[in-house]
């Protein structure tokens, strides 16, 4: 079918923007008034969108991944002409059926989807003399194994000094000796270690409790240097989930899954490296989870970005790892028409089980993907939480959703009554990430 046959929400839409004040800007440029020679056809809309110069803004969207191009100077992605373009198309100022394709728009489409097909060209035919030598392939993954090794070595040595030294010291020797430590394992090529030293280094005076949170952490990290240490006899999932959290890449080489995806969420999350965004996904035929994750630049937003509620159908390809949901796409993402339902869930006790069954396959998670039926926002002693509707079991909302607008969202949705949520459970809480209400089931509600 025509992939713009299904229309895209205004909700959807705006859940592609990359901040909020891309959004803004979006909003104020989905009307009539600037836009000129829009049309759409073949899975993609176009459009000239009048700026502050002389000549207009010539922007596409190819709405079967989505993509965008825009000449305008931005480096987000989509920019504001590309989400007014969509907005109008989602409020119909744009006209259903096939319209003629300008050149600048079709030299786009064919190009980026001429790179696409040759692309999977490549990946799925054996071309004899182009793979790398594997045996050069081997001995560069012995020398980085090696420096890893060395690496969790030090850090050991490192952990064993603070427990030494007692951990009410570490609040004293400040953040250069961890960032040193840190640097080392960079050195190591184990950036996953990496990060664990960051965290251990901010932990020190962040707050009432911090000893406690630093020996946990410790144990944690000391698991992960351990469990390096003698991967080879591990069995083989939990080896390759021990291989991804020092740093390693797992491969997505997993059975390839087709199936109808509900987009259940989708949020960015930056340091000053990179901005990482998280994309949930929800299979409504294999009932299966799966999370995407595309990285960008700090400042920067990645490319992939899919609206959330749309049903799209399409091929994920999983990565290896005990415990994983992490998936890769596989054929272009199409959106289709279909009923749409939340997925399966259960009463509070049922998702802190799934968590303690995650976390037994992988000791280092921080959250895991869970819904909850029947639950209702309720006020406690320290903040929101979540309760079963018959008030057996709750569970407290993390800190960062106590601030964030999509609580309120949430409250108003739920006006007292029991609602469907979807979101991430971990030590520190539950984090809602959409919901919905009996009375509109077929609507997924974005919470951030």
């Amino acid at each position: 079918m025509n992939a713009m046959g299904e229309h895209w929400t205004v909700e959807q839409v705006l859940a592609l923007a990359p901040d909020e004040a891309s959004r803004e800007a979006g909003a104020e440029l989905g009307a009539a008034g600037p836009w000129s020679e829009t049309g759409c056809g073949d899975g993609a809309v176009w459009g000239l969108c009048k700026g502050s110069g002389s000549v207009p803004y010539r922007t596409v969207v190819d709405t079967t991944e989505p993509a965008y191009s825009c000449d305008c100077p931005s480096r987000k992605s989509p920019c504001k002409h590309a989400l007014g373009l969509l907005l109008l198309r989602a409020a119909d100022g744009i006209a259903d059926g096939d319209s003629p394709t300008p050149d600048w728009a079709a030299r786009w489409l064919t190009a980026r989807r001429g790179r696409a097909g040759s692309a999977g060209g490549r990946a799925g035919d054996a071309v004899p003399g182009a793979a790398a030598d594997p045996a050069a392939a081997r001995r560069r993954a012995e020398r980085r194994a090696a420096r890893i090794t060395a690496g969790a070595q030090e850090l050991e040595e490192r952990l064993a000094d603070l427990l030494r030294g007692g951990l009410a010291a570490a609040g004293q020797t400040g953040y250069g000796l961890w960032e040193e430590t840190a640097a080392r394992m960079v050195d190591a090529q184990a950036p996953g270690l990496a990060g664990r030293v960051r965290e251990l280094g901010a932990i020190p005076g962040s707050g009432p409790g911090w000893p406690v949170r630093l020996l946990e952490e410790c144990a944690l990290t000391h698991l992960l240097d351990r469990a390096w240490l003698a991967a080879d006899r591990l069995p083989a999932p939990f080896a390759a989930t021990v291989r991804t959290r020092v740093g390693l890449t797992s491969p997505a080489d997993g059975v390839p899954v087709r199936d109808h995806w509900l987009v259940l969420a989708q949020y960015d999350a930056s340091d000053a490296r990179l901005t990482t965004r998280r994309i949930w996904l929800h299979g409504t035929t294999t009932g299966r989870t799966a999370l995407l994750l595309s990285f960008g630049a700090a400042g920067r937003a990645p490319r992939l970005a899919l609206p959330v509620g749309a049903l799209l159908d399409g091929e994920l390809i999983p990565h290896t790892g005990s415990g994983q949901v992490r998936a890769e796409p596989g054929e272009r993402f199409v959106p289709v028409a279909g009923p749409v339902a939340p997925p399966a869930g259960g009463p509070v006790g049922a998702a802190l089980d799934a968590y303690g069954r995650a976390l037994a396959e992988d000791p280092w998670l921080d959250s895991w993907p869970v819904t909850l039926t029947g639950v209702v926002p309720a006020p406690a002693d320290h903040g929101w939480q979540l309760a079963d509707a018959d008030g057996r079991e709750a569970l407290p909302l993390t800190p960062a959703a106590q601030s964030r607008p999509g609580l309120w969202r949430l409250v108003a949705l739920s006006g007292g009554a029991p609602v469907t949520v979807f979101g991430e459970v971990g030590h520190r809480g539950f984090t809602p990430l959409a919901a919905w209400s009996p009375e509109t089931p077929g609507e997924t509600v974005p919470l951030i």
